[in-house]
Parts: structure tokens; sequence; C-alpha cells
């Protein structure tokens, strides 16, 4: 399962890190956020380095939509009762400037990355809410409009639109990006200690280390694993199926995603909690969906993403820990990757170089709020419930009943174990239990993998890491 992205852009390798080096920081992750925090920080003369364990972009850059917007779902009237309209205001207006920003880059730069301004829809079957919605973002300064009428093939009673947003091919974008900065490439960090980074054949020194690799994988200080879950998408790309202006998503559950690229329309949705979809067939049900909607179409590609959701719905931008001022982190983009990624990139460096930041105070990991309790009552019993069941789980099935082309955790002599039977016969047995915190994961038949239902670390049918926080496979020893 190859995106469109991938599909249509090659990137040179680059090299890995050998030996000691220094630099003034340190950025660890290669996806939008690392390679734009990197060229902001460049840009503002700090020397900047950029450790990546596998390919730059290779991880959910290459799988998001790629949609450019400070539309972020029905989401202002809520975060006005929530938070109150100042806070509000300051996180529309600094998701706008990030826009503006990849406009600016994009340009000035003459980066051939499929840049298409556009407006930004999301569409609700609840006109009222529209309209309530309408109103609230234009008290937060967006020139929104409440658009009765709408291109895609769904039921609404409208929509609310965002103007002047924008949609690219965001691995063109990065590769460009790439070619000015240093970047080392399947440098996996194994450890960070106070300014020194660590990796299996050298190290760094730096006086800011960035963690912008997707989901904090240093547990303590920080405490992300209960500050957040992941939650994963499903995309498929669709070829005559026409024409289509503007972006859009539905509001509320079971929602549908729309976007297009050059020949094609992305129809993304079926999302779900990391390690939770034991029934299957997403991708199946995107695909009955475009036929009904799109009858001539046919599937070029199918892919899926992963984001963080932090339990007040906004990222954690700024200040790993109290106690590590020199550490930094951006996690936590809640689906809106893009523009999270560049709001990031310049919160850091504007925190690096001492540039006052208006918008810095309501991204910060160190804010607590009364919305934020229950989802971590919520985090915690996930993260209890998978500790329970590793322990306390029984399984029925054995290797001899498992069907192929499935996989199960199953009763073996040595205890319980994950297996896979491939189409073959061939039996793939992991260890079951994640090396991230202990929790017990699941098989996910639509993507052959072992999905940790509690912090969303995932690991392919043989064992190998896809997807962090853990930092190593489950291979069956």
């Amino acid at each position: 399962m190859e995106s469109i992205w991938s599909k249509t852009c090659n990137r040179k390798k680059k090299p890995v890190l050998e030996g000691h080096i220094q630099a003034d920081a340190a950025v660890i992750g290669g996806g939008m956020a690392g390679i734009l925090t990197a060229w902001q920080l460049e840009q503002a003369g700090v020397r900047t380095v950029v450790l990546e364990a596998e390919q730059i972009g290779g991880g959910q850059t290459k799988n998001t939509t790629a949609k450019i917007t400070s539309q972020h779902g029905l989401f202002c009237r809520t975060f006005i009762e929530k938070k109150g309209e100042e806070p509000a205001r300051k996180y529309v207006q600094a998701n706008q400037a990030a826009v503006e920003e990849y406009k600016r880059i994009i340009r000035k730069e003459c980066i051939d990355c499929d840049l298409l301004e556009s407006a930004a829809y999301v569409y609700s079957v609840d006109s009222e809410k529209l309209k309530r919605e309408t109103e609230a973002a234009q008290r937060l300064g967006i020139n929104a409009s409440f658009e009765e009428q709408i291109e895609i093939p769904v039921s609404c009673a409208g929509a609310v639109c965002f103007p002047e947003q924008a949609q690219f091919h965001p691995l063109k974008f990065i590769r460009a990006l790439a070619e000015r900065l240093t970047i080392y490439e399947d440098t996996l960090v194994t450890e960070v200690e106070d300014n020194l980074v660590k990796t299996a054949c050298g190290s760094v020194r730096a006086g800011y280390i960035i963690f912008t690799s997707h989901f904090p994988f240093i547990n303590f200080p920080g405490m992300y694993f209960a500050r957040m879950h992941q939650e994963r998408s499903y995309v498929i790309a669709l070829e005559n199926a026409g024409e289509l202006n503007g972006m859009y998503i539905g509001e509320g559950e079971d929602t549908l995603s729309f976007r297009q690229y050059n020949k094609y329309i992305l129809l993304g949705g079926q999302a779900h909690r990391t390690g939770e979809n034991k029934t299957g067939g997403r991708y199946e049900k995107l695909r009955e969906t475009a036929k009904r909607m799109y009858p001539e179409s046919t599937v070029a590609a199918c892919w899926s993403a992963q984001d963080c959701i932090t339990s007040d719905k906004i990222p954690f931008i700024g200040e790993y820990s109290a106690e590590r001022p020199s550490w930094l982190t951006a996690t936590g983009f809640q689906k809106w990757g893009m523009s999270s990624a560049m709001v990031s990139a310049i919160l850091l460096r504007d925190r690096i170089c001492g540039y006052e930041n208006p918008y810095a105070e309501v991204f910060a990991p160190s804010r607590f709020s009364v919305e934020e309790f229950p989802g971590l009552v919520k985090e915690g019993g996930k993260a209890v419930k998978g500790l329970t069941k590793r322990f306390f789980y029984i399984p029925d099935k054995t290797i001899a009943g498992l069907e192929r082309g499935h996989g199960a955790v199953v009763d073996t002599p040595q205890g319980k174990a994950g297996v896979y039977k491939t189409e073959e016969g061939e039996v793939c047995q992991v260890d079951v239990v994640c090396p991230h915190m202990g929790c017990e994961l699941s098989w996910n038949p639509d993507e052959c993998s072992w999905d940790c239902p509690c912090h969303g670390s995932r690991f392919n049918y043989k064992g190998e890491l896809l997807d962090g926080p853990a930092q190593e496979g489950v291979w069956h020893e």
C-alpha cells in the first residue's frame, strides 16, 4: 500500500551519521515538522542537523492528504466556549499564518510542488450548527461564509467555507527543502542524555534537542503517553471520478474527506483508534462508497495515516518539560499535520532565537485545563485495559486452528503469541507484548499489522517496527 505521493516522487538518499558532531540544534525526526523546523532555524542562522530513522517524509508525511488549512473541522465555536475567544483567535491566527508561510516559501524558493490555492469546506446535515460556526469563525478574524450548495455527492445542509487555503504535494516540497539542509537518514536515535543524542554509529551534541518524531518516545519527563492517543484513517485515490474544486471534510463521526490531486480525487475516512480494528474492511467500505458516488471510478492507490490526538485537541508545541528546558517537542497534530507542522517550526524557531511569539502559550505542552482531565482518565483506562488483557485474557485460538491469511493472538505451549498465517501456510510468530509500556497488541486485518491499543505503536506481521513510540520490534526469539 503506497500513497499517491510516494508513487509520484523520488527522493535522494542522505548519508548515515558516523562519528561525533556538534550543532546548535538537533532535530529528531525528518517528517514535515522536522524538516520545516530545521529550515526555519537555518534561515535564522542556527546550525541544525536532522536525524531520521529511515527516509525523510517516510512516516506520516507520505500518508497525509496534504491539505494546508486553518479550517480544522467545526472547531471555532467549541474552542471559544471551552478556552475563551482570545486563545481561540490566537489558535486560528497561528494556523492561518502557517498557510501563508507555506505560500511564501514555495514562491520565494520557486519550489515545484503542485501548490494550488483552494477553499476548505466542512459540511454537515445541521444547517444551524454551520451558521453558528460561520459566525464564530468570523469573530476570530476568518473571512468564512456559509454555503448551501457544495460540489461533493453527499447529503448535507451545506458547509462552512474558509477561502484562500491551499493544497500541495508534500514529498516534492520537503525534497526541495532537504537539498539545503544537513540531514542524516537511516540514523535511529537510541538515547538522549541531557544535550547528547546517541545513535548506533554516531552522536550529536547540541544546545537544543527537538523531538519531532510524531510521538515523543521518551516517557519521562513529559508523560506524553498519558496525554495523547493515536488514530488511524484510510485513503483511496480515484481515477475517472471527475474534477473537484475545493477541499472537503464532514462533521461528526464516520465522516468523509475529499480533495483533488491532478487527475485523482482522494477519498478518505473510516477512522478508528489505533489497535481497535478487529473486524477490518476499512478499504472495502471506502471502495463501496466510491462506487456509489463515482460509478465510473477506479482505485489507483490506497494507504492509511496515523495521527496523535491530545486530550484537549490542541497540539503540544514547545518545551518538552520544565525539567529539560533545552528539549523541545512538536506533537499531537490531531489530523491537521500540514498547518500544525508549520506552526511548530515557527514557534520552535522563535523559542530558540529568543523571539517573543504571541501564540506560544496556546500550544505550550505545560498547559493543563479542566477540559484535559476527562481525556487523561480515558487514556489511563485504556492503558490499564491493555495491561489487564495481557495478564488475564486467555485466547481461544491455536496455531492449528488459525485460517490462512489471518492473524490473531493464539495460545501456544510457550504461552500467548501473535501469529499470522500466510496464504501459503507459513506461520509468522511475534511477541504480543508492546515493548513501549507492555500493553497487549491487537491484529489489524486491513494492514496485516500488530497495533498497540494503548499508545499506538505498530509492527508488521514479521514483528518489525512501523510506528512509535516503541523503539524496537517484537520479533519472536
